[in-house]
């Protein structure tokens, strides 16, 4: 089944495919490459983090806030919902990946996202190689996923602090009782 939203006037065009991204910055890990390529050739510093970002919370803003003051472009890896499902459990996400995506892409610190399929983002950060790989202080230095590729490439790993008192599962389990 297709479902639809209206979004006002009188003709088809005026029909937007529900779960179709809205936001431009929301790409494919081939329309990054395109995109930002020619700037990181030039210089530009190119960071990358990413997560399940199931429910927004400040300890993620920040987080990201965080990451882009490393460098002039920000690309956020996103986990898709059979991934979130894998690493978290039955119930996770609760948003799905294309909302999750588009929230990231509407904060001014990220330049992009890209949903990645796999449980882990090793082939994308083998692709990007970023200058700056982040992953936040939770992670042991030498279990962080892409950190052999980044730095052979002369790039730098960086584990960002947690900012305490966010946590998703936590705010679910206030919103379940629990």
């Amino acid at each position: 089944m297709i479902n639809y939203i209206y979004a006002g006037g009188d003709t088809d065009s005026d029909l937007r495919h529900q779960g179709d991204p809205l936001h431009p910055a929301v790409l494919s890990l081939d329309d990054i490459i395109l995109r930002f390529g020619r700037d990181k050739r030039n210089g530009k510093r190119v960071v990358f983090t990413n997560g399940c970002f199931d429910l927004l919370h400040p300890g993620h803003i920040q987080s990201l806030e965080s990451a882009r003051s490393l460098g002039d472009i920000l690309i956020v890896g996103v986990n898709s919902d059979s991934s979130v499902k894998q690493l978290k459990g039955s119930g996770r996400p609760v948003l799905p990946e294309l909302e999750r995506a588009e929230i990231l892409a509407c904060l001014e610190s990220v330049d992009a996202v890209l949903i990645f399929e796999e449980p882990t983002p090793q082939r994308v950060i083998a692709t990007l190689l970023p200058d700056v790989l982040v992953k936040g202080g939770d992670w042991a230095g030498d279990q962080i996923v892409g950190r052999e590729a980044v730095e052979a490439a002369g790039g730098k790993v960086v584990r960002a602090e947690i900012v305490e008192g966010y946590s998703t599962t936590d705010i679910l389990k206030k919103i379940r009782g629990s």
